[in-house]
């Protein structure tokens, strides 16, 4: 159970660490922090996925004293982090295929068990791409067997590795190199892709969560949490790319808060397939303020531009409210 932190700077959504309880910091405002993923590595200015690597294996790293062992998909995390001799890892940590992270470190979790080593750990970590789509099977392996892992989705919502192609994760009405904006229906279709948090929950496996880069608070808490557990656990983390999604650097932080205040994105965590906590939306906003940042979205908003495709993604954004009960009854009146 966590305590809402109530202190933020003037005029920003900002927690001020520095008006916390040093047990109420998080990990990255601690000198205590094992900088996982170090400097040195070459992701693009405002990369969501290199910030929600290093957020969610800091917090592992601490909640299982150092005794950690990551797998890690093909993909870009993989390719940014090490250009071949060299590495930004510093922990044990393995590159897997495209599509096989989650049985190799089925593998090492069985191999560990067998030598009796039961203190240390392990986590796989994927994009979208290698875990909704190229991955899914060996996924669905390791939950369908109950494996002590704990996956980590870093969704950027396409393959940003090998030229901004769809994914199954990528949302609706989205361009990208092999969904053009173009035709009567520009961008991706509707009504196709994975919910791969549902997906997870229908396993009824031990533990899924859903979580941002804005909320670093919420998302160590529920990396710690898991960590907790045993047996097969499920984490998405939604990482804006600027590159795929034509966004500023610095809006990386502010594009995953709005993605979560529109309900686009919901954060809930589910322990054996029951909801058992949801993130409640603190300010309500319309999904044209998400869309409107983006490149990949700017031909929804063009002269002769169909109003009806904005409209059907703030009726998915609705319903997510609805299913998940996002906002309290009387703010939703």
């Amino acid at each position: 159970m966590t305590q809402p932190v109530k202190f933020y700077q003037t005029g920003t959504f900002t927690v001020g660490n520095r008006l916390l309880a040093p047990e109420q910091r998080t990990v990255q405002a601690t000198i205590e922090r094992n900088n996982s993923l170090n400097s040195g590595h070459r992701a693009c200015q405002g990369c969501g996925e290199a910030l929600g690597a290093r957020y969610a294996v800091d917090a592992a790293m601490r909640a299982t004293e150092g005794q950690l062992v990551a797998a890690n998909a093909t993909g870009c995390l993989e390719v940014f982090s090490t250009p071949y001799p060299e590495t930004s890892w510093q922990l044990p940590w393995i590159h897997s295929l495209f599509g096989n992270a989650a049985a190799v470190a089925t593998g090492i979790a069985a191999a560990l068990k067998v030598k009796g080593r039961h203190d240390v750990r392990v986590i796989a970590q994927g994009g979208d791409g290698g875990t909704t789509d190229i991955g899914f099977g060996c996924l669905s392996g390791m939950f369908e067997r109950n494996d002590d892992v704990l996956y980590i989705c870093y969704d950027n919502e396409a393959y940003m590795n090998t030229g901004v192609q769809r994914s199954s994760a990528t949302p609706p009405a989205a361009r990208t190199a092999t969904t053009m904006a173009l035709g009567p229906e520009p961008g991706a279709s509707f009504g196709q892709g994975k919910n791969l948090p549902l997906i997870a929950m229908a396993h009824e496996i031990p533990y899924v969560a859903t979580a941002t880069v804005a909320d670093l608070h919420d998302l160590e808490a529920k990396v710690t949490r898991a960590m907790s557990l045993h047996g097969a656990r499920y984490l998405h983390i939604l990482v804006p790319c600027p590159l795929g999604w034509g966004a500023a650097s610095h809006d990386t932080i502010r594009l995953a808060r709005l993605a979560r205040e529109t309900g686009l994105f919901p954060e809930f965590e589910a322990e054996h397939g029951e909801v058992t906590a949801v993130t409640k939306i603190r300010r309500r906003v319309p999904v044209e303020d998400y869309l409107r940042p983006q490149k990949r979205f700017a031909h929804l908003f063009a002269r002769d531009a169909d109003p009806g495709a904005v409209a059907r993604i703030q009726a998915m954004a609705d319903r997510n409210i609805r299913r998940f009960g996002l906002v309290d009854e009387e703010d939703a009146a």
